[in-house]
């Protein structure tokens, strides 16, 4: 196992068990003991974890993965559906685009688009990642409108009611949702209410709505409900959808496109 396979599979044990102790990780991930503690120390100096005696603890509210180490979980299907939801957009388009790491893929294939090159501007993106808008500020025909709001750290979203004054004074052509969950009884999710909020008022604001969900997202339930499933116009997924899945968002209305 890589260093970093093993350092993701620690935090995800830390986020489901609150605690690891050396000796158990290290059974864990079949390692040997110095090698957890030696991670433990790295993971402790990058604020991922807190370092205990004999173990470790999650660093304050971590019920979710720092968004940088979610990243590389499905990579390759993120990046396909990315580059098909880049494609269902218009130059001259308003697109909203919450924080998370499919959008983000989504954000980086508007960015190469070569028919975006140029424009006054080629987009308008609104967004409340503070990932996102650094990364596409630097692309002068892109117009980036940021959202107000307390920085979430775990996701680098932008939350609570400052945002709420910006989104109510806009309009736009398209929202990209980043989900954790989309289910057709339950609709699209997010872990955070706060997180939610924002994006349901982003949907509520858009001409039309794509979740963009990588398969193992279909047909899951989450804490905080974003929008019913009848609310989104197209799901782009990945092609390991199950049949069933796919033909019961068809069912509610919903164009699905697995890539």
């Amino acid at each position: 196992m890589s260093r970093d396979a093993r350092w993701k599979a620690l935090l995800e044990l830390l986020v489901e068990r609150g605690r690891l102790d050396v000796e158990e990780a290290a059974a864990e991930l079949e390692v040997s003991a110095a090698t957890i503690r030696r991670d433990f120390d790295q993971l402790a100096e990058q604020q991922m974890l807190v370092r205990t005696r004999g173990g470790a603890v999650v660093h304050g509210v971590s019920y979710e993965l720092p968004l940088r180490y979610k990243t590389a979980r499905h990579a390759s299907e993120k990046q396909r559906i990315a580059k098909a939801v880049a494609g269902l957009v218009a130059p001259g388009e308003a697109v909203g685009l919450t924080g998370g790491t499919t959008t983000t893929e989504v954000a980086r294939a508007l960015a190469v688009r070569s028919d975006l090159a140029s424009g006054s501007p080629a987009l308008t993106i609104v967004t409340n990642a503070l990932n996102i808008a650094n990364e596409l500020a630097v692309r002068p025909q892109f117009k980036i409108v940021v959202t107000g709001g307390v920085a979430r750290p775990q996701s680098y979203e932008l939350i609570g009611p400052l945002a709420d004054g910006v989104l109510a004074q806009i309009t736009i052509d398209v929202a990209v949702l980043g989900v954790v969950a989309f289910d057709v009884t339950h609709g699209a999710a997010a872990h955070d209410e706060a997180e939610a909020a924002i994006n349901r008022l982003l949907c509520e604001r858009a001409e039309r709505v794509i979740v963009a969900a990588d398969s193992s997202k279909l047909g899951q339930r989450a804490f905080a409900r974003i929008c019913a499933a009848d609310a989104v116009d197209t799901l782009v997924t990945d092609t390991a959808a199950a049949p069933e899945t796919v033909r019961r968002f068809e069912e509610a209305g919903l164009k699905v496109v697995a890539v």
